[in-house]
């Protein structure tokens, strides 16, 4: 990476960083441009170079920030012994609700801003390194569990949707019960949603992509 990549990193980096600050804490409405871009300690015409308006900002965090969570549960789904497609999927789910109960202001952003329009755009529009991570992980996930899916991407919205609002309404309000007492009935409607998108099987030897 050369000396001015890595400036424009750095400066990217920054205002991601800044503004969920900003986000998480003040709120969108009450954080303004100036604000984010005081914050970060970079010029305004360097916010624009990146981003129309704080909207958008929104929309890349959102994806950002979501696909993080994701990728810390990956990581630790690599140590684990979990075959399946369905196990891997609660494995992954499971952690990712702990991830968020322990950062609720991170689980309020995510969850309230949350819109699957915003999600793939960011993940399919420009994406991060992070972002392409996500989306190989999720195809190769796909194509090593011996499965033909009817809808994949229908299937991946109605979990992040599921978990999404499960965690927002349990882990913040206790409603309708703790998220401990709610996790088996989350858990069986995931695997209800990749039951029903299962509509044949392939003919392969699976390589592990979560192997060492």
């Amino acid at each position: 990476m050369s000396k001015l990549e890595s400036n424009k990193k750095k400066k990217l980096d920054a205002l991601l960083e800044n503004t969920l600050e900003l986000f998480t804490t003040k709120g969108i409405q009450n954080t303004s441009i100036s604000d984010i871009v005081q914050k970060a300690g970079v010029a305004k015409g360097t916010f624009y170079l990146y981003f129309k308006d704080k909207y958008d900002i929104r929309n890349v965090l959102i994806a950002h920030e979501s696909t993080k969570v994701f990728l810390k549960a990956a990581a630790r789904l690599r140590k684990e012994k979990v075959v399946g497609f369905e196990d891997r999927v609660i494995f992954l789910a499971d952690d990712i609700v702990e991830q968020l109960r322990k950062d609720k202001k991170l689980l309020m952003f995510i969850s309230k801003n949350l819109s699957w329009g915003y999600f793939k755009a960011a993940l399919t529009e420009n994406p991060r390194e992070d972002a392409l991570n996500f989306r190989l992980i999720y195809e190769k996930m796909l194509h090593d569990s011996g499965y033909v899916f009817e809808e994949p991407e229908l299937m991946l919205f109605m979990i992040v949707e599921l978990v999404s609002s499960t965690c927002y309404s349990s882990i913040l309000y206790n409603e309708p019960v703790s998220i401990e007492k709610l996790k088996p009935y989350l858990f069986d409607a995931i695997r209800a949603i990749i039951q029903r998108q299962i509509k044949g099987t392939l003919q392969f030897e699976e390589e592990d992509i979560f192997a060492e």
